[in-house]
């Protein structure tokens, strides 16, 4: 008896990737080729140390971002902007970055079959988003300056040269961005009293609004969350209204001196009603451990500005209010600073009999 081979199955996937779970909402056709890695659909995570920190029957969320499929918050517009770069027939595309967003298009642009070119700041990106945008292949030039100093160029290129820039200048990050707003509400069935952001670029705080705006409109949730940003004391240009020259802070992802959508954010705090606060980097860092130690969320540090600025403000919050705190990045981006934080217990050297051990442990 012949056996016949057995029938190929293709895969269901139950979530298509954000482009199409919400293609009514997004600037895409038919014809836009979807480069997908199968990014959102991340978790809501309640936080109730937290909570417990601020009481009066506050709930508060951590919209943990840093499980996007190259880690961080960036998927969002860069499955959207590689599509349609992809569909307008480019061959190659551009950014500068402080590490998330070389990942993100390094991954999306490859995946997407078009080279990649990266300027980051020398010095001053996290190892894990670095050895993340060389592995996925992209070409990466340090250069001696700072992030602001790396955009302007690539405006510059991306204006003289046939490459795309997919900084969140380019329109299409922003429109997937704020499908994150979308998730909040899906899962939470209204918008959030407040929405906790780190802001650095000040892009994702636009998009955010952008997307409870819409929802809004659609009839999705019947009210709008205030929008409260925050910003690493030693690179606050929104909050001191002035550009910082040298930024300077723990919080890599944000050490941002002079936002691309500085205007924007200004507007979005006025139309919410929000606020725009500094916090510092010993702050960032105590949040940053809170998640890790009492919630069991591994986030980078300049996520947790966003817990730090809640904290900070806690005797503002609402009694009963609903809290939402975006973690835009996964901790495994820089580890280094995870090692270097006091009060890690790291036994060394142990000998590998029992005795030691239980000895060590107080046993």
């Amino acid at each position: 008896m012949t056996l016949s081979p057995p029938k190929t199955q293709t895969k269901q996937y139950s979530w298509p990737g954000l482009i199409e779970a919400y293609r009514h909402y997004l600037p895409v056709t038919e014809s836009t080729p979807v480069i997908t890695l199968y990014e959102g659909n991340t978790p809501l995570i309640p936080v109730p140390y937290i909570a417990a920190q601020i009481g009066r029957q506050v709930q508060v969320f951590v919209k943990y971002d840093g499980l996007n499929p190259t880690g961080s918050f960036k998927d969002r517009g860069m499955t959207l902007a590689i599509s349609k770069a992809k569909q307008a027939g480019a061959r190659a595309v551009v950014c500068a970055s402080t590490g998330n967003t070389s990942a993100s298009a390094a991954a999306y642009a490859r995946r997407g079959g078009l080279r990649v070119f990266v300027l980051i700041p020398d010095g001053y990106v996290a190892l894990g988003k670095l050895a993340q945008a060389l592995l996925y292949g992209a070409e990466v030039l340090s250069i001696q300056g700072n992030f602001d100093q790396a955009l302007n160029v690539v405006k510059q290129m991306a204006e003289q040269y046939p490459v795309t820039l997919v900084n969140s200048l380019n329109p299409f990050r922003l429109e997937g961005q704020k499908t994150a707003a979308f998730e909040v509400v899906d899962t939470l069935g209204n918008a959030p009293d407040w929405l906790c952001i780190p802001v650095g670029n000040a892009g994702n705080v636009t998009a955010y609004w952008m997307g409870f705006c819409q929802y809004h409109e659609a009839g999705n949730c019947d009210r709008l969350p205030r929008m409260m940003g925050f910003q690493a004391v030693g690179a606050a240009p929104i909050v001191t209204g002035k550009a910082v020259a040298h930024p300077d802070t723990v919080a890599t992802a944000i050490r941002i001196g002079n936002p691309a959508n500085w205007q924007r954010a200004i507007a979005v705090r006025e139309a919410s009603q929000g606020e725009f606060r500094a916090v510092t980097d010993a702050e960032i860092l105590t949040a940053y451990q809170m998640l890790a130690t009492q919630e069991g969320i591994f986030c980078e540090p300049a996520s947790a500005a966003s817990v730090a600025g809640l904290l900070k403000l806690k005797d503002q919050v609402p009694t009963g209010a609903t809290v939402v705190c975006v973690l835009t990045g996964n901790g495994l981006k820089d580890p280094e600073t995870a090692i270097q934080q006091p009060g890690q217990q790291f036994h060394k050297c142990i000998k590998p009999e029992l005795t030691e051990v239980a000895q060590v442990l107080g046993f």
